[in-house]
């Protein structure tokens, strides 16, 4: 059965799914929901026998179903390719008695890679599907990784531009690094003078301006975003979780059928969300874990029902959740408010007039699948200690949030479920933070000294995408004040 997209916020409704990736964001500032969240329809035995790709078409087909066969194949087979280090992709690490699914594999040793690997064949098979002439630029605000993994995905494909923007004081070295070499004559980077949710509510304010994007389609041009907030890049996570389970039922470590947790280290709720959709398909998923860090906006709102950004923005040692505006969470809100676009569209007006909203006790029943936790800067540093003495495992700061917000909650709870917890970076890529955490003693050290230091410690080779950033020519050196993002895409257009 087709399945159309229509916007949380009422503005459009019953789009295709071509449409609705080509589009992004919806006309009316909401995004793109499916008119039901299909079934699986293979059985969780017969999964547990294929490779990622194939999950990922028996996933992916129940969404896109405007796409053929042989068309979400290919994009399949181009994206999850050698570009990933490992043949399974999303290999899963037992240590500690949790189970860490590694999303870092990619080329940008960030979970980012698992969707936008494939986001650019989505968009240019979109494009050719709907007819669409006009160069597509694809516009993204980056909290670290996004940035890199879109520019790797989209440099050098034909009838593409993309423009990433970040935060200049915002970002590891490392993150700043891959995104300012990016090489393709169809990339640019800007970093402004403020924080992600600057960088993001500027570029949802030029996707909302109709002028200039009129002016835009007079010079053949037509916006698109590489953000969660496009349904494209939120299909494809899916496919890793149910991955992460059939594995776990293939080797013997759980039940048909048996129920699992996961825990997922939260910013803009994409990740975790995906989650939800895969429990929503029939997946055995219990509960899922929202963890966060001090910027611990998700945790309030789970526990009390208020969303609340009017608060002080903290910089991190975990700069992808540094993040009080979690655009993928009116998805959720849109979900628990069964589907009512108005009462959708109502609390995001007051989030953005007032800073915040309260959902009512009705929606709050609906999201009791979830639980909030969060770590503070020095939970997070003596997790990843912990765990490295007693395993030898070493994860980056994102993954040490998760970990360290999962032992909190076993304890709290005393619920012994098996645990899935993404693991989104490479420890490679905070390498300074993480260091710190093991050794202590960073100090006077270069970002690359700490990244041989690394090696040793952890015993896994520098990665190819940290070699290939050593003594990289700096290509992008624009910077601007959030004010001025439309004024520099129009540039960078010229």
């Amino acid at each position: 059965m087709a399945i159309n997209y229509s916007s949380t916020r009422g503005g459009e409704k019953n789009v295709t799914a071509s449409q609705a990736i080509l589009q992004g964001l919806a006309k009316d500032g909401g995004l793109f929901m499916p008119d039901r969240i299909p079934e699986l329809d293979c059985s969780l035995e017969k999964l547990s026998h294929m490779t990622y790709q194939e999950v990922a078409y028996e996933v992916m087909k129940l969404f896109l179903t405007d796409f053929t066969e042989d068309e979400l194949k290919s994009c399949i087979s181009r994206a999850y390719d050698s570009k990933f280090d490992t043949e399974e992709i999303a290999p899963l690490v037992k240590a500690d008695g949790a189970y860490y699914l590694e999303l870092f594999h990619g080329s940008t040793i960030a979970f980012k890679d698992m969707a936008l690997s494939i986001l650019p064949h989505l968009m240019t098979v979109s494009a050719k599907k709907n007819n669409v002439d006009n160069t597509i630029v694809i516009l993204t605000a980056t909290s670290g990784d996004t940035g890199k993994a879109a520019m790797a995905g989209f440099a050098g494909v034909d009838g593409t531009k993309i423009i990433v923007f970040y935060p200049k004081d915002g970002v590891s070295r490392v993150q700043e690094l891959q995104m300012l070499t990016q090489k393709g004559e169809n990339t640019s980077v800007v970093g402004i003078s403020g924080n992600f949710d600057d960088a993001q509510s500027g570029v949802k304010k030029i996707f909302g301006d109709t002028a200039f994007e009129k002016e835009l389609a007079a010079r053949g041009y037509q916006l698109s975003s590489a953000n969660s907030i496009n349904i494209g890049r939120l299909v494809p996570q899916i496919v890793y979780y149910v991955y992460a389970y059939v594995k776990l039922l293939e080797n013997g470590e759980i039940a048909d059928g048996e129920q699992i947790n996961v825990t997922v280290p939260t910013g803009n709720f994409g990740n975790i969300l995906a989650a939800y959709f895969a429990k929503q398909m029939g997946l055995p998923i219990a509960k899922l874990i929202c963890a966060s860090n001090d910027n611990k906006v998700l945790y309030d709102f789970f526990r009390t029902g208020v969303y609340d950004r009017r608060r002080e923005f903290i910089l991190t040692s975990s700069p992808s959740m540094d993040i009080l505006i979690s655009s993928n969470l009116e998805r959720l809100i849109y979900l628990s408010a069964g589907s009512d676009p108005e009462r959708t569209k109502k609390l995001m007006e007051e989030l953005s007039k007032d800073g915040s909203y309260t959902v009512s006790e009705d929606m709050r029943e609906r999201m009791t699948d979830f639980a909030g936790g969060f770590a503070t800067q020095e939970e997070n540093a003596e997790e990843i200690r912990r765990l490295y003495k007693n395993t030898g495992y070493l994860i980056d700061t994102h993954t040490g949030v998760a970990s360290c917000v999962y032992r909190k909650y076993v304890r709290d709870t005393k619920d012994q479920t098996k645990t899935v917890i993404a693991s989104t970076a490479s420890p490679y890529k905070f390498s300074r933070s993480v260091m710190e955490a093991v050794s202590g003693n960073v100090e006077g050290k270069g970002e690359f000294e700490l990244i041989e230091e690394l090696e040793k410690a952890s015993g896994v080779p520098v990665p190819a995408a940290i070699e290939e950033i050593r003594n990289a020519e700096i290509r992008h050196h624009r910077q601007c004040a959030p004010d001025e993002m439309e004024k520099v895409v129009s540039d960078i257009l010229k």
